[in-house]
């Protein structure tokens, strides 16, 4: 689901502004292109571009704008359309401030965001908001519309979790894709379970999101899991 212009351009502006400023003097907590060794990404972090951020890590607790947007009463209201009354935002997963640089991005393989999160019901549902144009050229996400409510046998996915492209099944299935186009301020739903890919950043500027994921309180962490590492945040309740 897409819900455009959601954040108003002066809120967008102040996201962007942030994110510049971090990026630039290299604020921690951070993940590097080169780390992950995704497709097209730099071979190590000595070499041109393996210093390239890849995202920012615990946006909420950067700046007040990143708290601002989430208590925005528009995106309130969809996510408890979606999730129910009492919503959280998770602090382990994502939470972050994803770019794409050009020349030194990487592609993101077809994946299921579950595929490393540990939840009971498996049923979060991630806000991922453009701060700039989102399309196939420059990386924007490309997604296998219905395919959350596919159940996938263990061996269409490689040792990653990755999709398989090389299985007929999976290639059938991935004929369905759909690029995804994003405008500034527009925000992408999308839940946990859809497979989805990025392409890397073919085009000359910096794409950036604010990306944040939502789980109903009965959604509940497995002890002891990455997904239980950081308190999730409360978010306020909108009435209709």
């Amino acid at each position: 689901m897409i819900a455009r212009d959601l954040a108003e351009p002066a809120m967008l502006e102040r996201m962007q502004a942030v994110i510049d400023d971090h990026l630039a003097r290299r604020v921690p907590p951070l993940e590097l292109e080169a780390e992950l060794q995704y497709p097209g990404a730099p071979a190590s972090t000595e070499v041109p571009g393996g210093q390239a951020i890849r995202r920012l890590r615990r946006a909420y607790e950067r700046d007040d704008v990143f708290r601002y947007w989430l208590s925005e009463p528009a995106l309130l209201a969809r996510l408890q359309q979606l999730l129910g009354e009492s919503v959280l935002m998770t602090s382990a997963h994502h939470n972050s401030l994803m770019t794409k640089h050009p020349r030194y991005s990487s592609d993101s393989l077809w994946h299921q965001d579950i595929r490393y999160w540990r939840y009971s019901r498996r049923e979060l549902v991630t806000a991922w908001l453009a701060l700039g144009e989102e399309h196939e050229r420059n990386g924007g996400l490309q997604l296998i519309p219905g395919s959350h409510r596919m159940d996938f046998a263990p061996e269409r996915f490689d040792e990653a979790l990755f999709l398989r492209q090389d299985l007929p099944e999976n290639q059938v299935l991935l004929a369905r894709r759909v690029a995804v186009t994003l405008h500034p301020g527009d925000v992408l739903f999308f839940h946990c379970r859809l497979l989805h890919a990025a392409t890397r950043n073919y085009e000359g500027l910096t794409k950036c999101a604010v990306v944040f994921t939502f789980r109903a309180p009965e959604d509940v962490p497995e002890p002891g899991s990455r997904s239980a590492s950081l308190p999730d945040v409360p978010l306020p309740v909108v009435r209709f």
